[in-house]
């Protein structure tokens, strides 16, 4: 069945093919394909600019219970988006090439990013993220609706440690091994201009750790605030930890505007310090 997407109107079935005009889609007919762990690495380990790995991220077939709840979740639907096609596919990275900013999450939602095609898009954590994003002068609108809206992350890239929506938001240990070498990837392209990495919750804490190559014995403890000062290969980095802005988190009150406004103000501190300017650009 084709359904018109909510901003453009044009018609797509769910999951989205690559290459049929979806916004921000990467990749076409022609972009590789990793069906295993292997090919995931070395897909990975050979691109060789943003725009080529995000093309083959949305492509990842590598893991297979993923990729059957994802594409379930995207033909079944929620309710509320029954009259909307589902992107159906891995959740890319979002923002500049070039970021101080560095924010990893754990994984895409099943009905938000993995709807939109869009990381932290669609939902109310991202409705939060978002909003606080742009209080602090790191995104150009408050609202991330859908991959056509027009947002903009400024100075600041964000991604997910793991590219499909998980069931019970829960991935596999296999699956976030499995998954790691996209990260490891972006990682290489970006961070050598990345002052500063947030992490948004334990996991993603950890995957930050790894990513960075930290050897700090005891590894640092996350909690909301925390911060630890690292050395990456490409010269010093500051880790700040944040609870996830999940509903379980904002709604209770453990994580609220102020606490989430706090670390991107810290962070935007932190980046002018090493580098002498604001964080922003393009």
């Amino acid at each position: 069945m084709l359904l018109p997407h909510p901003r453009t109107g044009d018609l797509f079935p769910s999951p989205v093919p690559p290459g049929s005009g979806w916004p921000g889609d990467p990749a076409d007919a022609s972009t590789p394909l990793a069906k295993t762990a292997a090919q995931v690495r070395r897909l990975a380990a050979r691109a060789a600019a943003v725009d080529e790995l995000d093309a083959e991220i949305s492509m990842c077939r590598a893991c297979p219970r993923l990729v059957k709840w994802r594409e379930e979740v995207a033909v079944a639907k929620r309710k509320s988006f029954a009259d909307q096609p589902y992107w159906g596919r891995p959740a890319t990275g979002l923002g500049v090439d070039n970021p101080g900013i560095f924010i990893v999450g754990l994984a895409p939602a099943a009905h938000g990013a993995n709807r939109t095609g869009r990381v932290f898009t669609g939902d109310r954590s991202g409705d939060f993220l978002f909003a606080s994003l742009h209080r602090t002068g790191l995104a150009n609108q408050a609202e991330s609706v859908d991959a056509a809206d027009g947002l903009r992350l400024l100075g600041t890239r964000m991604a997910a440690a793991v590219r499909c929506a998980p069931p019970a938001n829960a991935p596999t240990p296999a699956e976030r091994a499995t998954c790691a070498p996209w990260l490891q990837a972006e990682w290489r392209m970006v961070g050598p201009s990345v002052r500063v990495v947030i992490a948004l919750g334990g996991f993603a804490w950890r995957a930050a750790l790894e990513l960075i190559g930290s050897d700090l014995k005891p590894a640092p403890k996350f909690g909301h605030g925390a911060a630890a000062t690292l050395t990456s290969v490409f010269g010093p980095v500051t880790l700040l930890g944040c609870f996830h802005p999940s509903q379980q988190n904002t709604f209770t009150g453990r994580l609220t505007e102020p606490m989430l406004d706090d670390i991107f103000v810290t962070a935007k501190h932190l980046v002018a310090e090493a580098s002498g300017n604001e964080p922003g650009g393009s």
